[in-house]
């Protein structure tokens, strides 16, 4: 299996690194300037599952050939990813986004025909530091994939059986990737939602009167988005949210907070606004969707008038 990955940043390079690593084939399209960096000092990560410095193969220019391409852009950046993995995308190759949300699946659909496209989930908190490494911040590893229609293609299964013997990572091809982008969109969504609207992590609106009300009101809304889309959320899951969001002394935020506090571009329509608009689809309830889809663009409008605090 020839692998195409996009980028070599914290995704990209530490999923498509440890494919390598094991033995895979696999190819990096990257710019110019982190070409030029691999080329010299080979791609390096720093791992509590193991230290890597890679010699890889990378292209500034994508060509046919490959049997998968692992997509791991942001979502903002999608138009030009399709753009350029184009000319690598051929019968028979599969196209695995790893991106948050759903939106991107109907997109890259309608770009490479539906059967070229499959479901991703990439679990993992790392970061590429100013000098080139791909740093993992935590023992998060998981890289979950399937069919959008839930067979176990032998092109999943032959993927997973490649990822298997992969250090510090822990592939699985699944049946239900879509319920599982769900539940991630479910809990994604709602810790995004509440966390960019007020300003504050989960332990800082819990501690606020009426805090943990609120944001199981968005989580109660957004399970119910999902069951109108025939994905009802196991009790299961909904409890171990509910008590996250209730936790006085909880610390998490969404990365669309982080970027927004950072002063830098966010996912707002590919998170926020497909909720909305999903929300309006189903009938739920859509006042705070709204709300928080409209404070995250009139953000979006402050940064590119360059009116944000210095």
């Amino acid at each position: 299996m020839r692998i195409l990955v996009l980028g070599a940043g914290a995704l990209g390079g530490y999923f498509g690194g440890r494919l390598a690593q094991a033995g895979a084939d696999v190819t990096f399209l990257v710019r110019p300037g982190r070409q030029a960096r691999l080329a010299a000092e080979g791609l390096v990560i720093d791992s509590p599952f193991g230290a890597a410095r890679l010699p890889v193969r990378t292209v500034a220019a994508a060509g046919p050939g490959y049997d998968l391409i692992l997509l791991t852009c942001k979502a903002y950046d999608l138009d030009s990813a399709i753009a350029a993995i184009r000319p690598a995308v051929g019968p028979e190759t599969a196209v695995l986004p790893v991106l948050n949300g759903l939106a991107h699946i109907a997109t890259l659909q309608r770009a490479f025909g539906a059967g070229r496209v499959l479901g991703g989930i990439a679990k993992i908190q790392a970061t590429l530091t100013p000098e080139g490494v791909v740093r993992q911040l935590n023992d998060w590893r998981w890289l979950t994939f399937g069919e959008v229609d839930g067979t176990l293609s032998s092109r999943v299964t032959a993927l997973a059986a490649l990822a298997g013997p992969a250090e510090g990572m822990v592939a699985e091809a699944v049946p239900d990737i879509m319920r599982r982008m769900w539940e991630k969109l479910v809990h994604l969504g709602t810790s995004a939602l509440g966390t960019v609207l007020l300003r504050a992590n989960t332990g800082e609106i819990a501690r606020s009167p009426g805090g943990a009300a609120f944001m199981h009101r968005i989580l109660a809304r957004n399970a119910a988005i999902a069951a109108a889309n025939g994905h009802v959320m196991r009790p299961a899951f909904l409890a171990d949210f509910e008590t996250l969001f209730a936790d006085p002394a909880g610390g998490y935020a969404a990365s669309m907070l982080r970027d927004l506090e950072a002063g830098g571009r966010i996912e707002a329509d590919h998170i926020l606004g497909f909720l909305l608009e999903a929300a309006k689809a189903a009938g739920v309830p859509h006042e705070l969707h709204e709300a928080g889809y409209l404070h995250a663009k009139a953000y979006e409008q402050r940064r590119d008038a360059g009116r944000l605090p210095r």
